[in-house]
């Protein structure tokens, strides 16, 4: 499988230490992780972070090809601290060069002769008029590619208006339990449960499947009309950066195995929970490690 993968790729910085990061990345790494092919619409700036940045994709196994370096800002930054049980809070720094990200025309035309079979995007990244003009000019450029749509509401980068713009391109949803939330107080639609919401977003946008993910209580997927759920695994949390982004690949890596719906939230929510039982977003793991817990 080939994704495309459009959003930011920057550095997680901490009290002690900066690791790559950005959940666009994060999940175009897991991808790549679980044998698939994805290549990452970004930029960094023309700096040693940037130039650590591009290295470090590289070496994960992240497709650069799309990645621009920009003199006009630096390579995106965002100060992270753990709560005791693990949990991040972010503090967004920008403008940062993945707003400055750009794919011409040579470019889109090379990609609608030869489409990837998904494409990925969040919001954080759309919140900016230039990275959302260069979403919308890859969605119609490749209309007939499904896309997957991982909403990630980070605190002062989404509107009501983007939101409702950018929910009916997704073949397939994934949100949290307060992302359920969220939307249904920006589209002013009552809360009558998870299920219920995951079926009206099916309904209204045509989407595929809508996952509502609920940290270590598991998860829920809606697929072609048919509601699962599937229990959390237990784990001791190192850090909980990068196990939303994790859990987002291993689900997108379960549908094009063609797994049975339960068996694809149970890997996930195992991926997930690996993630969260390690330092850092994009640490070395296994199918087999995740299978085993």
């Amino acid at each position: 499988m080939r994704a495309l993968v459009l959003g930011e790729i920057l550095w997680d910085v901490f009290d002690a230490e900066e690791r790559l990061g950005g959940a666009p990345f994060n999940f175009a790494a897991q991808l790549a992780r679980l044998g698939h092919s994805s290549a990452l619409v970004s930029a960094v700036g023309d700096d040693d972070r940037g130039r650590r940045a591009l290295e470090q994709a590289r070496e994960l196994g992240v497709d650069a090809t799309f990645v621009s370096t920009v003199s006009s800002a630096a390579t995106g930054v965002v100060l992270v601290e753990l709560d005791a049980g693990g949990q991040p809070q972010y503090e967004i720094r920008r403008p940062a060069a993945y707003d400055f990200a750009e794919l011409d025309d040579a470019a889109l035309g090379r990609l609608a002769l030869d489409p990837p079979d998904w494409i990925y995007y969040g919001t954080l990244f759309a919140a900016q008029p230039g990275p959302r003009r260069l979403l919308e000019r890859v969605l119609g450029a490749l209309p007939e590619v499904p896309r997957f749509y991982d909403v990630n509401l980070r605190p002062d980068s989404y509107d009501r208006e983007l939101v409702a713009a950018l929910l009916p391109e997704a073949s397939i949803l994934k949100v949290n339990g307060d992302e359920v939330r969220e939307i249904q107080e920006l589209t002013g639609e009552p809360d009558q449960g998870q299920e219920a919401f995951a079926r009206r977003m099916s309904l209204e946008h045509g989407m595929r499947g809508v996952c509502v993910t609920r940290g270590d209580q598991g998860s829920a997927l809606l697929w072609n009309g048919e509601w699962v759920e599937a229990p959390g695994v237990e784990v001791t949390v190192a850090d909980a950066v990068g196990a939303g982004d994790a859990f987002s690949a291993a689900l997108l890596h379960g549908v094009t195995q063609d797994w049975p719906l339960r068996k694809r939230v149970e890997f996930a929510n195992r991926v997930g929970a690996l993630i969260a039982s390690k330092s850092g977003a994009t640490p070395e793991w296994t199918p087999e490690e995740a299978w085993a817990l």
